[in-house]
């Protein structure tokens, strides 16, 4: 048995007017998804437990079978990992954005417009990181290039419950009720951030973005901090040679943590311009040598919530649909092995809200030996309506599994 897992990261979402008052899933053209529903076994589950931040790291372990009120230690030790970064036990690792905030006034009172600055170029990223290294490291605390705008700040005997803000909750506002506080130790994370837009905003980096028409990336945002983190093996616990394909940082780590293979895929971006057929060939290819289990997860539905990009999440959805999906279902189905495929987002991401909700989500279990009596339309409404509701994620593999 073959099985091949499919995450639309935040494709869930709410019905819009502009779309004759349908979700992009139900407004999208994804003919491979639907035929798979109408004989498929459709749901819907939540993935972030009750009381926990709706984040892909708490989603994306849930559906691999971890529960995340176990294991969850914040995002940014697993995007550690899988940028190579060897941390000790004493260290704390920091999601370090680097985001847009408006000109003028002082940094309190400054707004904060983008989280990913028009999801900077990972070259010219890294020119920031390497002068906010040169600025502000220390013998204790280092700064490493991620992907785009995501990267990652190491800090020896660093706090890792500090409350921090997620910048994508906070778009359009006023960053001065959000900024890290004095009163509850919050006071060094606050100079960093200061100091960082002072290092950033004229930076010849973002003078040049500016020229092009681009938003600056012009400070560091801290957030998600985490401690080393420990999974269990996936193999040891389902007997499956399992596969991760990702352009994220953040779910590369968590398949490495759990002694997953990560592959990567050149041109992947994380965004709607991403390199759909390549993550398909690298999963046919993942196939061919021998795993059995492939986990495939598409940044693009997410970034075009948080963007507020109608039609390019619609457009993101048809394009998983068309360029992976399909050809990875043709290479299982002329196999002639059986196999199994689960297609579900990780937790929504609204347009309207430009960030993620809790709400459950829809997830699809096709069997290519069982026909079930499924859904004509893979959406929202349709899986709420089969009133098959799976309370905790990490329970769905149960379901997957055979």
């Amino acid at each position: 048995m073959k099985y091949l897992v499919l995450i639309p990261d935040g494709m869930a979402d709410e019905k819009i007017a502009e779309l004759g008052n349908r979700t992009p899933m139900q407004a999208a053209k994804k003919p491979m998804t639907d035929r798979l529903a109408a004989k498929a076994l459709v749901g819907t589950v939540s993935n972030v437990p009750e009381g926990m931040v709706p984040e892909s790291d708490t989603a994306n372990m849930a559906i691999l079978s971890f529960d995340p009120k176990i294991y969850s230690k914040g995002r940014s030790p697993l995007e550690a990992v899988s940028m190579g970064i060897e941390m000790q036990p004493d260290e704390t690792a920091y999601r370090c954005n680097l985001v847009t905030l408006s000109d003028g006034g002082d940094y309190d009172g400054k707004i904060i417009l983008d989280h990913s600055a028009d999801e900077i170029s990972t070259p010219e990223a890294n020119e920031l990181i390497l002068a906010l290294q040169e600025k502000l490291g220390t013998a204790t605390r280092k700064f490493y290039t991620g992907v785009s705008y995501r990267h990652c700040m190491i800090q020896k005997n660093g706090n890792d419950r500090y409350p921090f803000m997620r910048p994508h909750d906070i778009l359009g506002k006023c960053i001065r009720e959000y900024l890290p506080k004095a009163e509850n130790g919050g006071a060094e994370f606050y100079d960093l951030m200061k100091e960082s837009f002072e290092i950033l905003n004229h930076h010849p980096v973002n003078e040049a973005r500016r020229a092009r028409g681009l938003k600056p990336a012009n400070s560091a945002w801290l957030w998600s901090p985490g401690k080393k983190p420990q999974l269990p093996n996936f193999k040891q616990k389902w007997g499956l040679d399992a596969a991760v394909i990702s352009a994220v940082d953040l779910i590369k780590g968590i398949g490495i943590c759990a002694g997953m293979k990560s592959i990567d895929v050149e041109g992947a971006t994380g965004n709607v311009h991403t390199n759909y057929k390549g993550k398909a060939d690298a999963a046919i290819d993942a196939f061919r040598q021998g795993y059995d289990y492939v986990y495939i997860h598409v940044e693009a539905p997410d970034e075009c919530g948080h963007r507020a990009e109608l039609e390019n999440k619609v457009k993101s959805v048809e394009l998983i649909d068309g360029q992976i999906l399909t050809p990875v279902y043709r290479y299982l189905a002329d196999c002639g092995e059986a196999f199994r495929i689960m297609i579900l987002p990780d937790h929504p991401t609204p347009l309207r809200l430009r960030t993620h909700s809790i709400d459950p989500v829809p997830f699809l279990i096709y069997d290519s030996e069982t026909e079930m009596s499924g859904v004509e339309c893979f959406c929202e409404e349709s899986a709420a309506a089969q009133n098959r509701y799976v309370e905790n994620g990490y329970s769905l593999m149960d379901l997957l599994i055979k």
